[in-house]
């Protein structure tokens, strides 16, 4: 048994990072009620890389919205930590975003008047604190930014780009990295440089990874993937490859 599948057996053992218990979101009333998510129950460890995947409007982005405080639930509850979102000011749950998860996105979110190692260190600094340059130097050394950290957005490649949110995300040392299609904008190569660093992240840093995708081969860099239809759970792979991930999501499209 390999390694990492040996990891997979013992991720339940693991402290709990996030969790959803019986999570609810509708959109309108009665006859025009949308239901995005219905009662769902889930887990991300700590140390673990979780693909969410499902057909198009399943809920999976919203599933990820709502753990990650950039929506709201219609009902039941999302905890960071031990800490329950619902019951958070707007300034708190401002302060939670900014001060104990990374994001990245599939558009790159970057400030296009600030330099690669501005928009790096922004979040750190607008929360007051001080960016560990150690740190700094061994993430983006290791995201291949050493020769680009003066750059501007506009004078980077895509892939660039989607490394400096990426450093963005890594250097506050976050509780957890969620991330929204973040290779839907790459090319092939790229895309496999992302999810390298990403897989790096949890691997060597022990780093929690929960990203939404709909590519089966970015599904495959994950320890689990959890499958959405309806704004439910309906599925699940551990130590998943990319047929098993096909056969599940041709089951559900079928």
């Amino acid at each position: 048994m390999s390694e990492r599948a040996q990891s997979n057996l013992q991720s339940t053992e693991r402290p709990v990072a996030a969790r959803a218990v019986d999570l609810r979101k509708s959109y309108g009333r009665a006859d025009t009620e949308v239901v995005a998510l219905d009662g769902v129950n889930v887990e991300f460890h700590q140390g673990e890389f979780t693909a969410i995947m499902g057909p198009s409007g399943s809920g999976k982005s919203t599933l990820m919205h709502v753990m990650a405080g950039l929506d709201t639930a219609t009902s039941g509850e999302a905890f960071v930590g031990e800490t329950g979102l619902s019951s958070l000011s707007d300034k708190a749950l401002t302060s939670l975003r900014r001060d104990r998860l990374g994001f990245i996105f599939q558009s790159f979110n970057l400030v296009p008047t600030l330099t690669a190692a501005e928009n790096i260190e922004l979040p750190t600094r607008i929360a007051g604190g001080k960016v560990d340059r150690q740190w700094f130097e061994e993430v983006t050394t290791r995201l291949g930014l050493a020769q680009r950290l003066d750059h501007r957005p506009a004078e980077l490649s895509g892939g660039q780009q989607q490394r400096v949110a990426c450093a963005r995300a890594l250097v506050s040392r976050p509780e957890i990295i969620f991330g929204d299609e973040p290779t839907g904008n790459l090319d092939s190569n790229s895309s496999r440089e992302v999810l390298d660093i990403l897989r790096t992240a949890v691997d060597q840093d022990d780093q929690t990874v929960v990203i939404v995708t709909h590519d089966a081969r970015a599904a495959s860099y994950a320890d689990r993937v959890i499958f959405l239809r309806d704004g439910a759970i309906v599925d699940e792979l551990r130590d998943p490859d990319m047929d098993a991930i096909l056969n599940v999501m041709s089951s559900m499209e079928g």
